[in-house]
């Protein structure tokens, strides 16, 4: 006869954490990388920084390309990390799906924004 000691544990959602915080990282070194990046070009770049300028640098495809992919990096960034602070330390469920909401509808907008700004240049 088996003796069963203490409950079983019911785990719900197993491995999406390593995936998070995999992701978490991933986005994180793809935005440092984005910064050196652009540091670089201003650093290169001669003359004082005026409007001309900073426009020339995003003016290029390839680094309006880099610049959605990285908006799109931060979004996914700022969103798992929402995410985890609403579910990790609001526990009524009605306003911890109402925060979630908000920040869902907040990150559109925001990327909405970005990209208006970024081909507008």
């Amino acid at each position: 006869m088996a003796v069963n000691y203490g409950s079983k544990r019911i785990v719900v959602g197993a491995h999406y954490g390593l995936r998070d915080w995999l992701a978490q990282r991933v986005t994180a070194a793809l935005m440092a990388l984005f910064t050196v990046i652009v540091l670089a070009q201003v650093i290169f770049t001669k003359g004082p920084i005026g409007y001309d300028k900073w426009a020339g640098i995003f003016s290029a495809q390839w680094m309006k390309a880099l610049t959605f992919s990285i908006i799109l990096a931060l979004l996914y960034h700022v969103w798992i990390g929402m995410r985890d602070i609403w579910m990790d330390y609001i526990k009524p469920t009605w306003l911890r799906l109402s925060l979630q909401v908000f920040t869902i509808v907040w990150l559109v907008s925001c990327a909405g924004w970005a990209v208006q700004v970024l081909w507008r240049l």
